[in-house]
């Protein structure tokens, strides 16, 4: 299939709109060639859209220019195809509060809309997903083993599963594509112990060698290796240090190609977050929000 069958397709089972809503589809330097083709399939298919070009973020997590928050209250869905990510941002949240839909696709690719996470049946996934979710919210703590001797204890009571299905049926809805996770927020300051990161890290890209991360009193204190140096580096000194999310891949397409917006909805697959989670139940803002996603652990529920 090409592009334009599979933005037709998308439209017709992922979403429940009628012709012509207004959308507005949001590129930077780094994606504007693809997003500009997925509008134009859009505008084929018989959308009425509009184009947005914006300069590139520096990371994860970065609110867009206040211009480009001020138009995404303005239409019904908005598509944010951009390097970096906008789910976490309040740009993302005040658009869904005045009733638009934000779909954000960072680090989208042309294999990736063709190939992987983006191909599977999304009614299963939207099931498997609801289970995850509703299994994390009745969870008191998680527990997650990796390696021969490594183990992080992350409290999640009283918080909620958050359900990330790719499915968007109702206004103002929020969420990635391709999709296939459930997450939560994690209480702020109560994870403790060790996780080692075997599959990839959002902004770096595929781990060349496992990055062990410390964490005391949710915050990282440590994370080894070059990549876990530029991880550091990245998160900053201040709140982007916090573990803001724990999130469990649901997607059985989903494959682990060193972009986070697949990676992370892989099947035998836990991911963690450090920096904001206050668009999500959580309490903490930075400015910066980085996953790090870790295969076939062992988790222990309870």
């Amino acid at each position: 299939m090409n592009l334009n069958t599979i933005v037709k397709n998308l439209m017709i089972h992922n979403f429940s709109l009628e012709k012509p809503s207004h959308i507005l589809v949001i590129g930077d330097h780094s994606t504007g060639e693809l997003a500009k083709q997925f509008e134009e399939a859009l505008l084929e298919d018989g959308w009425e859209s509009d184009y947005y070009l914006m300069e590139d973020r520096a990371k994860d997590g970065e609110e867009p220019p206040e211009e480009v928050a001020q138009k995404m209250l303005n239409y019904e869905v908005v598509f944010c195809l951009t390097k970096y990510s906008l789910t976490h941002t309040m740009a993302r949240r005040n658009a869904n509060e005045s009733g638009t839909s934000v779909i954000t696709m960072p680090g989208i690719t042309e294999d990736m809309f063709l190939n992987g996470a983006m191909k599977a049946d999304y009614s299963r996934v939207e099931k498997e997903t609801f289970e995850q979710a509703e299994k994390l919210t009745a969870s008191k703590k998680v527990t997650i083993h990796t390696g021969e001797m490594y183990e992080l204890s992350i409290p999640i009571e009283t918080r909620k599963g958050i359900p990330s299905t790719g499915v968007f049926r109702e206004k103002a809805a929020s969420g990635n594509l391709p999709s296939g996770e459930a997450y939560i927020a994690p209480l702020e300051g109560q994870a403790n112990g060790e996780i080692l990161i075997t599959g990839s890290i959002a902004s770096i890209g595929l781990v060349k060698e496992p990055v062990l991360l410390t964490v005391e009193n949710g915050r990282l204190i440590n994370a080894s290796g070059e990549q876990g140096k530029k991880l550091l580096e990245i998160l900053g000194e201040g709140n982007g240090r916090m573990l803001a999310e724990l999130g469990i891949g649901t997607n059985y397409e989903a494959r682990i190609i060193g972009r986070i917006l697949e990676d992370e909805k892989a099947y035998n697959t836990i991911h963690i977050a450090f920096g904001s989670n206050h668009t999500f139940g959580g309490t903490i803002q930075a400015d910066v929000h980085i996953d790090c996603v870790t295969k076939k652990p062992k988790i222990i529920w309870s």
